[in-house]
């Protein structure tokens, strides 16, 4: 079994340009955890994840700021800033074993799928939950 039988290929990405607020509203709207951020070329550059945003969120309820606060404070902080980087990424011609040890060894919940330098999909706990669950 591979990745490519099992990724996700319409995956939601983030521009390093754009801020915090962004990667909330996608991940809320989308119910996804996970968010690559492409630079200018569009290739990876890190990688947003909900637990970053949340703890960019709690950051700023030290004192119970309020909702319209804790919006503008994550409107104004950079995604590049916040992401996560380098990356690890996989092949999508990786076994989905080769792929469920990387997660586990680095305590990660998914990996960007890159060919020829290029984002083509991800692939999640999510998604290897549902190899197992198909047994």
């Amino acid at each position: 079994m591979t990745v490519r039988d099992h990724m996700t290929t319409k995956v939601f990405t983030l521009r390093l340009d754009k801020k915090v607020l962004a990667a909330k509203e996608i991940m809320d709207w989308a119910h996804v955890r996970h968010v690559p951020v492409l630079d200018e070329q569009g290739k990876l550059a890190g990688m947003v994840s909900h637990r970053d945003v949340l703890h960019a969120s709690l950051a700023s309820l030290a004192e119970r700021v309020a909702d319209v606060e804790r919006r503008r404070h994550l409107f104004t902080l950079s995604i590049e800033n916040l992401m996560r980087k380098p990356v690890t990424t996989i092949a999508p011609g990786a076994q989905v074993q080769e792929a469920a040890r990387l997660m586990r060894e680095l305590k990660i919940g998914c990996l960007p799928v890159v060919e020829e330098g290029k984002l083509v999909g991800i692939i999640t706990e999510h998604d290897l939950l549902g190899i197992v669950e198909k047994m």
